[in-house]
């Protein structure tokens, strides 16, 4: 455990805070160092160390509460990454079962102890993000999906929440580290600020078109001063074939974007001869709102907060043998659980 700076209690009470620090998330070399983990398996160490059993071999697996789409397992991976212990998992994108073990780890349990905490979070928070995502892709079927929902958490986790999303099915993600982390390039159009400051949605989309690289979609938002079905006509007409979209971001206070609304806004681009701009929608999207908005006419979605507001799925790690004596809590089932589907990760 040689990146283990916090092997015990003596340790944590020599650790302080530097009171003029200016962002309280926690850095890559505090998380591998012990420094998030809980409390108790920090005192565990002193105890087994008392004891004489700090390299005891231990199995230790990890399960759901509930059914999901895995992610995070990489992550994880980083954390362990040159720990003397042995790992097989069920690879990232993979759906599992209530239940199920997803991840199995070998070892002396001194080596890998300190990392539970932040292992089982890591799981936890990626699996409920990829699973929300999972479920806005069925819903979307064939469409593309953007995860736009960087903004609705610390930025701290936010490229991990649109990697997440990413793994379970979403097409894009906004964030620019979330996005290079899932080996895709940044997606996104224009916010309302350009057109406020600019002060018109035409001029904003000349000018949008006129500065932006030829790669960059020529897709313009419509809500923000008029009515969306006649932004629409007024910037189709305006740039014509370049113009690839429109996206409509209508407000809640305005009632939001309806079926209703996205249906007029194909017709009358319909009408006058605009068959090629396709209609995007964003805001406060779900499942079942991105059925009825794709049958309207939507064809492609953005999605935040159902997303990144989603709950993590609740993990656990269990002792299952020592020293390849079977072994468990009460309520559980002693010794190694099998299954096929693990893959030997270290």
């Amino acid at each position: 455990m040689a990146r283990g700076i916090i092997k015990s209690i003596s340790d944590v009470a020599a650790f302080s805070v530097d009171p003029q620090r200016r962002l309280f998330s926690a850095e890559h070399e505090e998380i591998l160092a012990g420094k998030t983990t809980d409390i108790y398996f920090i005192k565990t160490n002193d105890l087994l160390k008392h004891l004489g059993k700090e390299n005891t071999v231990v199995a230790a697996e990890v399960f759901a509460r509930q059914s999901g789409i895995l992610a995070g397992v990489t992550e994880a991976m980083g954390l362990l990454e040159d720990i003397p212990v042995e790992v097989w998992a069920l690879p990232e994108g993979e759906g599992f079962s209530d239940q199920e073990v997803l991840m199995r780890i070998i070892g002396p349990y001194s080596q890998f102890g300190i990392y539970e905490t932040a292992l089982l979070g890591m799981l936890a928070s990626s699996s409920g993000w990829a699973t929300a995502a999972r479920e806005v892709r069925l819903a979307a079927g064939d469409s593309p999906v953007l995860c736009f929902g960087a903004r609705h958490v610390h930025p701290a986790v936010a490229p991990v929440m649109e990697r997440a999303a990413l793994i379970g099915g979403a097409d894009g993600a906004s964030c620019i580290l979330g996005a290079k982390l899932g080996g895709k390039d940044p997606s996104g159009t224009m916010p309302h600020t350009a057109i406020i400051i600019v002060g018109d949605t035409v001029a904003t989309a000349l000018a949008y078109h006129q500065c932006m690289p030829p790669d960059q979609m020529r897709i313009v938002l419509v809500d923000t001063f008029r009515d969306e079905a006649e932004e629409s006509l007024r910037v189709a007409e305006a740039l014509g074939d370049a113009l690839q979209g429109i996206r409509l971001d209508t407000p809640r206070e305005r009632g939001g974007v309806t079926p209703e609304l996205v249906r007029e806004v194909r017709w009358r681009l319909d009408q006058a001869g605009f068959n090629h701009v396709k209609v995007l929608v964003s805001g406060g999207l779900n499942p079942d709102k991105i059925r009825l908005l794709k049958k309207a006419g939507a064809v492609s979605f953005g999605v935040g907060s159902y997303i990144s507001g989603a709950v993590p799925i609740d993990m656990t790690m269990d002792i299952k043998e020592v020293e390849g004596r079977p072994i468990a809590k009460r309520g559980r089932l002693p010794g190694c659980l099998n299954n096929s589907r693990l893959k030997k990760m270290q």
